[in-house]
C-alpha cells in the first residue's frame, strides 16, 4: 500500500516556487507537494520580505500549522534547506509534531560562529559576479539594469538573513532520517560542510553528491527527485512500520 506524504518544498536565497514548479508532477501522485514562497516573492509578492530566519520560520510555522498533521516532510534548497532545519528545530522544542524526513540540499551544517560571509553587502558588480558564479540566477537579471534593480533587493535580503543565523548552543541532535544532497563544483558549499550535518542527525541517510554546481539539478531535477522519492519513501516506511 502506497503511503500517503505532504512534502513541503523551501527555496533558495533570491527565488520562489518557479524554480520547482514542475517537482509536483515528477514526484509520486500519491504525494501531496507543496511549493511554498517566502513573504515578497512569487504568490506572496505583496507581503513585505522577511530578512531573518527565525522570522521566516516562525512564519512559515504560522501559516502552515493546521497542514503540519499525519505524516509531512521538509525539502530545502540553500537557504530554504535552513528554514527548513529552523523549522524542524522549532517544532521539537514546542512539543509538536515533527517530520517524517528532512532532506537538505546545498546548505552546510550550523557553524557555531555562523556564517563568515558578507555577500549581502556586496557593491552591484563583485555581488553578480559571485551570482554568476553560483548559478541559479537567470542571466537575464545579471545583465539588465531595470531587471537588476527589481530582484536585487530580494537577493540581498535573503543573503542576509543567511548570513545574520546563528545556532543555538546545545540543540539537540534531529531525531527523523536525513538525508543531505549537493553538488560536487559548488562553488559556495564544500562536501566536507555538507557531510558535516551527520554529527546533527540520529539517523543520517547519507550524502548524495551529484555532477554540477550549487544548482545541480537546475538542468535535469530527475535524478535529484529520484533520490528524494527513495530517501523519503524510506523515512515514511520506517515512521509507519516502526522496528
Amino acid at each position: 500500500m502506497q503511503q500517503p506524504l505532504r512534502l513541503f518544498v523551501f527555496h533558495h536565497a533570491g527565488g520562489s516556487h518557479l524554480l520547482y514548479r514542475e517537482w509536483p508532477a515528477r514526484l509520486p501522485a500519491h504525494w501531496d507537494v507543496r511549493l511554498m514562497d517566502a513573504p515578497g516573492r512569487g504568490r506572496l509578492t505583496g507581503e513585505p520580505p522577511i530578512d531573518d530566519a527565525g522570522e521566516l520560520a516562525a512564519f512559515f510555522l504560522r501559516r502552515l500549522a493546521a497542514d503540519l498533521t499525519g505524516p509531512f516532510a521538509f525539502f530545502g534548497h540553500s537557504m530554504g534547506a535552513l528554514v527548513a532545519y529552523e523549522m524542524t528545530r522549532r517544532l521539537a522544542a514546542e512539543g509538536r509534531e515533527l517530520p517524517v524526513w528532512l532532506g537538505l540540499s546545498a546548505r552546510g551544517a550550523p557553524r557555531p560562529l555562523g556564517e563568515n560571509t558578507r555577500r549581502h553587502a556586496l557593491p552591484d558588480e563583485e555581488l553578480r559576479l559571485h551570482l554568476a558564479a553560483m548559478g541559479g540566477t537567470p542571466v537575464e537579471v545579471l545583465r539588465d539594469p531595470d531587471l537588476w534593480e527589481m530582484f536585487a533587493p530580494a537577493i540581498r535580503n535573503d543573503l542576509k538573513l543567511v548570513e545574520s543565523w546563528r545556532p543555538l548552543a546545545d540543540t539537540p541532535a534531529l531525531t527523523m532520517p536525513v538525508a543531505v544532497y549537493g553538488g560536487m563544483k559548488d562553488v559556495v558549499v564544500p562536501p566536507e560542510r555538507l557531510a558535516a550535518w551527520e554529527q546533527h542527525a540520529e539517523h543520517f541517510q547519507g550524502l548524495r553528491m551529484s555532477e554540477g554546481g550549487h544548482f545541480y539539478f537546475q538542468a535535469d531535477p530527475r535524478p535529484l527527485l529520484d533520490l528524494i522519492t527513495r530517501d523519503a519513501t524510506a523515512a515514511l516506511s520506517a515512521a509507519v512500520s516502526p522496528s
